[in-house]
């Protein structure tokens, strides 16, 4: 049975949590719960015992738990979970109704009102991903209303809360009918290889999907593109479709040289006429720049964090550093795609990296668009983390 547990609000943060703040951690509380059950319910209650808000305890890397009602009588159950879920997916009806795009998120966790979970939509198939072992204790709940609220031919989960942070391992089908993989899906009329079977990556992130457009749409023609921190291909694909010259894709993972292989043949591109690198991203900086090689369009999506044999990456410290070697090797007028998912920094701060970058390098600059997450990826205004991803195109001058 689930236990209702007292939590007394740190009274710095009172007025932040009064106004929808979501998230519960050691810094925002006074209580200790560290004998709490995933899952418990928490009651969030100010200094003169009144009450705040209630939620759920989840240990997951962002903190201890997320607040889910500000209405004392309201409960946690699935009557909530279903209010809120189908919230989401009316929001998100003309997404449904797309011949040009099958992939997108239908639950995007706190910012639509239940932090620790989200749920993606893979052309029918629905995808939920945990990422504590509290959230995870409404999965019954949450797979139910999934199942009396939309029209589904499959469900997946992924559980992303190992004790490292990592995924737990293992078969995640739930429901319905197996596809065979790979799941093949749109995004603006361009194929992706999808697997719901392959560990905790599916084949592509979906909040990079008007800059992939984009891309494609006005960067690309007649380019020379460089697509960095590559994964599975994605950007290069775009640019090859938007009449890109040639691409050339760097990633460390041994997969992704198959990986990028299949999303450029599933889309009628010959993958022999391009470039597809297994190589560390610095590693092959050092090389175009002996080389003389010089490109058109750089796109810079590394991850948050990445560790290599010789290298430690983290966004926060070493973004600006890795600009600089994009900055060496793109032509005068050429574009970099400047794009970090890392939480920890706003735009300003990005935008600073960006400035320093250029300095550093003697260089001049212009920004010609900014891109934050698109309208699947629903945020809360109460806390600005969940508006994590930062894109700036930027003009080399």
């Amino acid at each position: 049975m689930t236990k209702e547990r007292i939590v007394k609000a740190n009274p710095t943060y009172i007025q932040q949590f009064k106004k929808g703040y979501p998230l519960l951690n050691k810094e925002n509380v006074t209580t200790s719960i560290e004998n709490a059950q995933e899952g418990d319910i928490l009651k969030l209650i100010d200094n003169r015992n009144q009450f705040i808000a209630k939620g759920y305890y989840g240990r997951q890397n962002k903190g201890i738990g997320w607040l889910l009602s500000w209405k004392e009588q309201e409960l946690i159950d699935k009557e909530l979970i279903y209010k809120k879920i189908q919230a989401a997916i009316n929001q998100r009806l003309h997404f449904f109704y797309s011949d040009d795009t099958t992939a997108f998120r239908v639950f995007n966790s706190e910012g639509d009102g239940f932090g620790g979970f989200t749920i993606d939509y893979f052309d029918g198939y629905y995808l939920v991903q945990w990422y504590s072992k509290g959230a995870y204790s409404f999965q019954e709940d949450v797979i139910q209303c999934i199942k009396e609220l939309t029209e589904y031919k499959g469900i997946y989960q992924k559980k992303r809360f190992a004790q490292d942070g990592k995924y737990v391992e293992e078969d995640d089908f739930v429901e319905g009918i197996r596809p065979s993989f790979p799941l093949l899906v749109k995004e603006n009329g361009v194929q992706f290889a999808i697997y719901l079977n392959d560990g905790a990556m599916v084949g592509v992130f979906l909040d990079q999907r008007e800059v992939r457009k984009r891309i494609r749409d006005a960067y690309s023609e007649g380019k020379r593109v460089l697509n960095t921190f590559s994964y599975t291909g994605a950007f290069s694909v775009f640019a090859a479709l938007g009449g890109a010259i040639e691409t050339t894709s760097v990633d460390l993972a041994n997969r992704s040289l198959s990986k990028t292989i299949e999303q450029f043949s599933i889309n009628g591109i010959d993958y022999e006429a391009q470039n597809i690198i297994v190589e560390d991203v610095f590693k092959y900086f050092k090389y175009a720049v002996k080389k003389e090689l010089s490109f058109d369009l750089v796109v810079l999506d590394p991850p948050s964090f990445a560790r290599s044999k010789k290298h430690t990456f983290s966004a926060a410290k070493d973004y600006k550093d890795l600009l600089k070697e994009a900055i060496a090797i793109t032509e005068k007028n050429g574009t970099i795609v400047a794009s970090t998912n890392c939480s920890t920094f706003n735009m300003k701060k990005f935008k600073s990296f960006i400035d320093v970058a250029f300095k550093e390098s003697n260089g001049k600059y212009k920004i010609v668009e900014e891109y934050s997450l698109p309208e699947d990826f629903k945020t809360l205004s109460q806390y600005r983390q969940s508006d994590y991803l930062k894109v700036v195109f930027i003009r080399k001058q």
